[in-house]
């Protein structure tokens, strides 16, 4: 039986949580998430533990931020005066917004605080800084 290994097309299913058991994921119940190992299509953790699985395969492995969403940044968190806001939008804790970064690239911005005149932002992905868990099942390696 083959295993998979760079430029493969693979397809698993994953269900993932926190290192308290929180689950944050999982294909359970829909299509297998589809990728092609080395083409950066999911986080590095994900990808190099599929690698060297064969189709059937179960595990279970735990990634570290730098091989998941990465360190929290303190940078990433930033206050923002309300009047920089579209005006149809009436933030709230959790809100989640875009915005440019100065080189012109989209990102996604959560809503951490909101004052009288001002909202605290932050950049971070909500996962970023924690252990991640997968259990990771190796569906079908498409080529």
């Amino acid at each position: 039986m083959s295993k998979a290994q760079d430029n493969n097309k693979v397809r698993v299913h994953y269900t993932g949580s926190l290192d308290d058991g929180t689950e944050f994921g999982s294909s359970q119940g829909e299509d297998p998430v589809e990728f092609t190992i080395g083409n950066d299509e999911i986080i590095p953790g994900v990808e190099n533990a599929v690698k060297g699985m064969e189709e059937g395969e179960e595990k279970r492995v735990s990634i570290p931020p730098e091989e998941g969403y990465g360190e929290r940044s303190d940078q990433a968190v930033m206050e923002v005066p309300k009047s920089d806001l579209p005006e149809d939008v009436e933030p709230e804790v959790g809100t989640e917004l875009q915005g440019k970064t100065e080189d012109g690239n989209t990102v996604r911005l959560r809503v951490t605080e909101v004052k009288d005149e001002s909202v605290t932002v932050d950049a971070n992905h909500p996962l970023a800084g924690q252990n991640l868990n997968f259990d990771i099942k190796l569906v079908e390696i498409v080529q």
